[in-house]
């Protein structure tokens, strides 16, 4: 291995250690769960998406609602973040989508390494 082979080798390393697993969660109507998870993986802006059926009761101008949703739990990574939340509001329906990110403190290293590598960077 020459030495520029080996230096960006040590650089990448460098950097997986200082990229930390993201754990995104989004709420959207059932009939925009898997199109909206195929887009965001398609696109490399996440590594896996989970796709849960749940019941939300929140308040919306005013009023009580309830509605029956998905809820994506999203795995991606914090230097794609940016781009990640940017293009969800995009594509999805409301006008004000829930996106909550939450950083990982402890992630197997393995699983960790392969959402690092399947997730472009912001």
């Amino acid at each position: 291995m020459t030495f520029l082979l080996k230096l960006r080798s040590i650089i990448a390393k460098i950097l997986l250690m200082n990229d930390k697993l993201f754990v995104v969660l989004v709420t959207c109507p059932i009939d925009n769960a898997e199109e909206l998870a195929e887009t965001l993986v398609k696109e490399r802006l996440a590594a896996c998406i989970n796709i849960i059926p749940v019941k939300s009761i929140y308040s919306w101008q005013g009023k009580l609602d309830r509605d029956d949703e998905s809820l994506l739990i999203l795995k991606s990574k914090q230097s794609a973040y940016e781009k990640l939340e940017s293009r969800i509001k995009e594509i999805h329906p409301y006008d004000i989508p829930e996106i909550v990110a939450l950083e990982s403190e402890k992630v197997e290293t393995a699983y960790l390494n392969w959402v690092i590598d399947s997730v472009q960077s912001g």
